[in-house]
This record gives C-alpha cells, structure tokens and sequence, in this order.
C-alpha cells in the first residue's frame, strides 16, 4: 500500500516522497510525506524519529513531482505532508489541499481537565 520514491537534487541532497497510512489512527486515508535530506538514509530516520517506525523506501515507484520539490525545497523544517488522493497520482488539474508542517500531524490533542 505504501508508495514511494525519491529524487536527487544538483547539489547532492535528496527529496523522498512515501505515501504511507495516516499516523492520527483515524482508520482510514494516506498522507504523502517530502523530506529533504542528504541521502534516503536520512530521510527516513527523520521520519522514524518522528514516531513512524515502519517506514521504508522500496523502489522509485512514485517519486516526487516538480512542485512537491519546489514544495519542500521551501518550507524551512525540509518535512511537509498532505493528505493523499485516493485515486493514486493525481494532476495538477486536480484540486488538492496545501502542504502541512510536520508539527500539524503530530500535534496531539490538548488533554480536558
């Protein structure tokens, strides 16, 4: 179920895109995942070290897009994420949401007193 695939940039650092299952254990929905990182290695220890211990890139089956480079070349953290859409890969006629920082996800609930 889970996508991926990566893409290496002119000045040696690496852009990993996974399609990987939603973390907030809501049962259901993909989130797609960019890090920016030295080499593959790196990005998924990142996102292990996130809490996403069973991640894992397998191929280059879906690697990142032009503008999910130019996203995540961007944001200041070099770790976004949105929701996936269901249909697979959708283009850019496709209406989608906008990226998140990585703290958007893992941000819990503010426990009630």
């Amino acid at each position: 179920m889970a996508a991926g695939g990566f893409c290496k940039l002119p000045n040696g650092s690496v852009v990993v895109a996974l399609n990987l299952p939603s973390p907030s254990g809501s049962g259901g929905g993909c989130v797609r995942f960019l890090v920016l990182a030295q080499n593959r290695a790196r990005a998924l220890t990142r996102l292990r070290n996130l809490g996403l211990r069973a991640v894992y890139l397998r191929g280059n089956a879906a690697p990142p897009t032009p503008d999910e480079i130019t996203a995540v070349l961007h944001h200041p953290d070099g770790l976004i994420w949105r929701t996936a859409p269901d249909t697979g890969f959708a283009g850019p006629e496709a209406v989608q949401e906008l990226w998140h920082p990585i703290r958007a996800l893992l941000r819990r609930p503010a426990a009630q007193a």
